[in-house]
């Protein structure tokens, strides 16, 4: 693998020595995405500083680059600077040399297309789930990545990982966990991962609860200290999880925790009140997009008013549909306003719109989040795991569900090798379009694509 390595480095750097005419300018002030140098072109140099500061990197010396450069040369997003992104910063130039008028910006963009026609079926729906680490491993490796993480993302080349409390023993434990990850899916050629991880603060912090990182009271707690307080604490929890190489976290709580007697939201929620809510919720989206993470309203179309545990079994809303629209649509419509990468849909069931678990229901998803609230970012299941789903139908018939429903991305199967064999065999019987596989990849890699 290093020698491959090492030959790509070569055959780019003498590429970039024959396009460039003059020194690298590392340093420069001003950097923009893929203009390292500063100069305000993107040319040879830029891919030459790339490539530069990534063997120096490699030899285990000090990064040279500023925190601008390192945004700037990190062109496909994905938190490692590397010769993929000197590939790019390359072929752009190449491009451009030939007569290309396309923004730098634009052209990134138009690549989006291409990846996805270029990728197998396969390569697309497993694209599609994000997954526990264990479950690249047949249950094992539960807090390392190994050859057998590297052999499961060959394999089923999955869009992202999601860590639990197993997953973690310390904070250089799993530093070095996502990093192995990271560099085996790009020894692989794979779609960079996102890494996710529960961190609403109280109740649910995965980080604080193991890894010794802030550890706030329930988001409850906070409910009069108004919006400031609501943006300062995602964008701590977004720095937290951060470090560590976590990209996306599932927060904030979107619910109203308007059934006093309801078993599973209660304080995680931000408020009893909907506007309140709404207003608190939409400050919190601005500060994990702030502070570098992506972020998921969460538990569409509102789990606050709910009295069982989807976790467990069958959890149901009674409200109409006119009392959601007005209520707990509000927060989502807040959050999603201040620019929510994801929306994940519950478990639960509202007879007003459907009988079948929201994350079941194409009219809960496409008629309801896509069509009333117009969002079209991605749309995430709850885990699929849980007793409401997992209880009731196998993996492989509520994947095919999920997809057929709308759904973007699928969390946590319970078993992802049936689930992905059922999509499969879903398209090649003609209950799912290959097309319709294709509207998901493009939304997962437009957000993959979306934070410097």
């Amino acid at each position: 693998m290093k020698k491959r390595i090492a030959a790509a480095m070569c055959v780019l750097l003498t590429a970039a020595s024959a396009l460039m005419s003059s020194t690298i300018n590392a340093g420069a002030e001003g950097n923009t995405l893929g203009d390292i140098t500063g100069d305000k072109v993107i040319d040879g140099r830029d891919a030459t500083a790339v490539l530069t500061e990534y063997a120096s990197q490699s030899a285990g010396k000090a990064k040279s680059f500023t925190d601008d450069q390192m945004k700037a040369a990190d062109v496909n997003t994905d938190g490692i600077v590397d010769g993929r992104d000197a590939t790019i910063i390359l072929t752009y130039y190449a491009k451009t040399s030939s007569g290309l008028t396309d923004s730098f910006e634009d052209y990134l963009a138009s690549q989006t297309g291409d990846i996805v026609d270029r990728m197998s079926l396969h390569d697309k729906i497993c694209q599609m789930f994000i997954v526990r680490p264990d479950e690249l491993t047949n249950g094992t490796d539960l807090t390392s990545a190994t050859q057998a993480t590297r052999d499961g993302l060959e394999e089923y080349p999955v869009g992202g990982l999601i860590f639990f409390s197993n997953n973690m023993e310390s904070r250089e434990q799993v530093t070095d966990m996502i990093r192995t990850t990271k560099d085996y899916a790009a020894g692989l050629g794979c779609v960079p991962l996102f890494f996710g991880v529960d961190e609403e603060g109280g109740v649910v912090s995965r980080c604080a609860e193991k890894l010794g990182t802030s550890a706030f009271e329930p988001m409850y707690s906070y409910k009069d200290k108004g919006p400031v307080t609501a943006y300062a604490n995602a964008r701590k929890l977004a720095g937290d999880i951060g470090q560590f190489g976590f990209d996306l976290d599932f927060a904030p709580v979107a619910d109203t925790w308007s059934n006093p007697d309801n078993k599973v939201i209660g304080t995680r929620a931000y408020s009893n009140d909907f506007e309140e809510t709404a207003m608190l919720v939409g400050a919190a989206v601005r500060g994990f997009r702030e502070g570098g993470v992506h972020c998921t309203l969460k538990h569409f179309p509102g789990h606050g008013d709910t009295y069982e545990d989807s976790h467990d079994g069958f959890a149901v809303s009674n409200r109409t549909l006119d009392e959601l629209r007005s209520n707990e649509y509000t927060a989502f419509d807040r959050g999603i306003k201040a620019g929510a990468d994801f929306v994940m849909v519950g478990h639960i069931t509202v007879p007003a719109i459907d009988n079948l678990p929201a994350s079941l229901s194409s009219k809960v998803i496409n008629d309801e989040l896509r069509g009333t609230l117009g969002y079209d970012g991605i749309v995430i299941t709850d885990a699929l795991a849980m007793g409401a789903i997992a209880n009731a139908y196998s993996s492989s018939v509520c994947a095919v569900m999920a997809v057929e429903a709308g759904n973007d991305m699928l969390l946590s199967p319970k078993n992802l090798r049936e689930s992905v064999a059922g999509i499969e065999d879903a398209v090649a019987n003609g209950v799912i379009s290959e097309e319709r596989i294709d509207e998901s990849v493009r939304r997962i890699l437009k957000v993959k694509g979306q934070l410097e």
